[in-house]
């Protein structure tokens, strides 16, 4: 059984309307009332069981009455549940069980959309290891800035930016995505800088055997591809949560292996290859930002559309 947690505090002339509409919801369980029980906010506490498939309509309603700005309400999820009476609300719900619940969606892109210093230097040391690796041949090492670098949290809170037609948001991501890659290039650079003097690159490197770098910044039709497909299993994998299916996702984007390129090629003197690679970066952000958004309305239209097919079917 999926459920989700709620608890709400309302102001007292507020907690009518509220519990009148979930004890009228056939969707809603396990309902309790507190008068006066809750402090910080001050009022009435509201506590709750919703089916997952019904959560968004639910929410969408109580925050129509304004318990957002006036209260608050908490979601939490429910990992098991054993609830006798639900069976048959589950069953007229029908696939909506598995709708994704957008607020809980949206407060997990934006938590990934954060920017404190430490996004700065994941990326950082992303681009460090991803030179280590540029200069050693070695794709373990490439995979492992992969993994480290935080870029796709900036990049899907741009998605959720244009999707939901936030300006301050997407400015707010561009911008850590901007100084984030040059800060990870320019502190890259330098360490380049330093392994070309000392010597520390391979032997093959300094040969030009380079078929780490070459991968890299050499942009073509499979960079797209790859990108358009990363950024569908993203935002699927964010919004049902699946942490497997979004780590792959940071192994598959040539993202921070593309910034570190940049600055190696630039330290080593070769400017076709940064030239390449900073192709490759841009394509890469560009095309994830792209297919997120489109991504995201697509979920959300074909949700709705199994909403209101439902409602329909069950219309008396």
């Amino acid at each position: 059984m999926d459920l989700i947690h709620v608890r709400a505090v309302s102001p007292s002339d507020l907690t009518g309307p509220v519990v009148e509409f979930l004890s009228g919801h056939p969707s809603v369980l396990n309902l309790i009332v507190q008068r006066g029980a809750a402090r910080n906010p001050d009022g009435d506490g509201i506590v709750c069981d919703v089916l997952t498939g019904a959560a968004n309509e639910v929410l969408r309603a109580l925050r129509a009455l304004h318990l957002d700005d006036r209260g608050s309400i908490v979601i939490e999820p429910v990992d098991m549940a054993f609830v006798g009476g639900s069976a048959k609300a589950a069953r007229e719900l029908g696939t909506r069980t598995h709708a994704p619940v957008w607020d809980q969606v949206e407060a997990r892109i934006r938590s990934e959309g954060t920017y404190a210093p430490s996004f700065y230097l994941y990326l950082v040391i992303a681009g460090l290891i991803g030179a280590v690796g540029i200069v050693t041949n070695s794709q373990i090492l490439i995979v492992a800035a992969m993994v480290v670098g935080p870029e796709y949290g900036a990049i899907v809170s741009v998605a959720l930016g244009i999707d939901r037609h936030n300006g301050a948001r997407i400015r707010q991501g561009l911008r850590a995505l901007f100084l984030g890659f040059l800060l990870a290039i320019v502190t890259t650079f330098l360490f380049a800088l330093l392994i070309r003097a000392c010597d520390f690159e391979s032997k093959a490197f300094r040969l030009g055997v380079r078929p780490v770098s070459q991968l890299i910044n050499t942009p073509n039709f499979f960079s797209f591809a790859v990108a358009g497909l990363a950024g569908i299993v993203g935002v699927i994998s964010l919004t049902e949560a699946k942490t497997s299916a979004l780590l792959g996702v940071f192994i598959s984007v040539t993202t921070i292996p593309a910034a570190a390129d940049i600055a190696v090629s630039v330290a080593f003197s070769s400017g076709s290859e940064a030239w390449g690679s900073f192709v490759q970066l841009m394509v890469n952000i560009v095309v994830l930002i792209v297919v997120g958004t489109a991504t995201l309305r697509c979920q959300r239209a074909v949700w709705r559309r199994v909403a209101l097919r439902r409602a329909g079917t069950h219309r008396p």
